[in-house]
C-alpha cells in the first residue's frame, strides 16, 4: 500500500522526570497498525538511548555487540502487528534464504510445540514470578536460536522485534549464556514500547500469556489472517500513547 499523505508533529515525553521530545512524521491516510511499526521502532529507539546515555553517564557500558548473540535464543515476545510484519519480512526475502529461513522457524515450532512448551507458556500465566521465569529459562535450555541468527548477529537489525530493542545489559556478555538475575544486568528502561505494542490493534485475546512467542509468528500469522481495522497514523499513536502514559491524550488541533 501506497502512503501518499504524511503528517509531522512533536511528541514530548516526560521519562525520568526529564522532559524528551520527539519528532515524527505519521501516515494522513488510514493505514492498518502495522504500517506503523517504523513509527514505533523509531520511538523505542530514542527512549532506549535516552537510557543508555544515563547508564554510560554512571560509568557503566552496554556489553552488547555484533556477534554475542546468546539473548537470540529466548522466546522473543511480538505483538500481533510484529508477528504480521515478520510474515511479510520473510516473504519478501529472496531465494534460496527465504527457504532456509522458514525450515528454521518449521523445526523450531515443531520443537517446541512436541515438548509442550508453548502450552505451559499459555498456561502460567497466573503463576507467580519466579515460575514464569522458570518456563522462560527452560525455552532458553532448549538452545534453539531465532530463525534470524546468523553468526550469532542479527540479519533482520534493521527491522527487530521492539522486545530486542528494549534488552541490553551491562554485565560481561559471557553471562548472558547462563542467564540468572544475578549475573545479568539488565539496562532499565522507565518505559517499555514494547508493552504497549501488545495491545495496537488487538484483535484476538491470546490465551494466557499475551503475546506470541517468535518461533511461532509464521504459524501464528497463517492461522490467523490479518483483520485489523484501520486509522490515520496520529489515532494510532494517540492509542499508543494512551497505553504508554496510561493517560488520555489529547486530539491534535494543528499538525505540521
Amino acid at each position: 500500500m501506497e502512503i501518499k499523505e504524511w503528517v509531522t508533529g512533536n511528541v514530548v515525553v516526560t521519562v525520568g522526570g526529564q522532559p524528551l521530545e520527539m519528532q515524527m512524521t505519521v501516515p494522513a491516510d488510514p493505514v492498518k497498525p502495522h504500517r506503523m511499526l517504523p513509527v514505533f521502532q523509531q520511538m523505542s529507539n530514542v527512549l532506549v538511548d535516552r537510557s543508555v546515555s544515563a547508564v554510560e553517564s554512571e560509568g557503566k557500558s552496554i556489553s552488547c555487540k555484533k556477534g554475542c548473540g546468546a539473548c537470540c535464543r529466548q522466546p522473543v515476545p511480538l505483538a500481533e502487528i510484529e508477528a504480521y510484519q515478520i510474515a511479510e519480512l520473510v516473504d519478501s526475502l529472496p531465494e534460496p534464504r527465504q527457504s532456509e529461513v522458514r525450515k528454521r522457524f518449521e523445526e523450531a515450532a515443531r520443537h517446541f510445540s512436541e515438548i509442550g512448551w508453548y502450552e505451559r507458556l499459555s498456561d502460567c500465566a497466573e503463576l507467580p514470578k519466579e515460575e514464569q521465569e522458570a518456563v522462560v529459562l527452560e525455552y532458553f535450555r532448549e538452545g534453539i536460536a531465532c530463525p534470524f541468527l546468523v553468526d550469532e548477529s542479527c540479519s533482520i537489525h534493521q527491522d527487530r522485534p521492539v522486545a530486542c530493542r528494549e534488552y541490553l545489559v551491562t554485565s560481561p556478555a559471557e553471562n548472558c549464556s547462563k542467564p540468572s538475575a544475578a549475573g545479568v544486568k539488565l539496562v532499565k528502561l522507565p518505559i517499555k514500547p514494547s508493552k504497549s505494542l501488545l495491545h495496537i490493534g488487538q484483535q484476538r485475546q491470546l490465551r494466557g500469556i499475551n503475546f506470541i512467542p517468535m518461533t511461532l509468528a509464521l504459524r501464528w500469522a497463517e492461522m490467523n489472517p490479518e483483520d485489523f481495522p484501520e486509522k490515520t497514523g496520529e489515532a494510532w499513536m494517540a492509542d499508543f500513547f494512551q497505553h504508554l502514559t496510561k493517560s488520555e491524550i489529547p486530539e491534535a488541533k494543528s499538525p505540521e
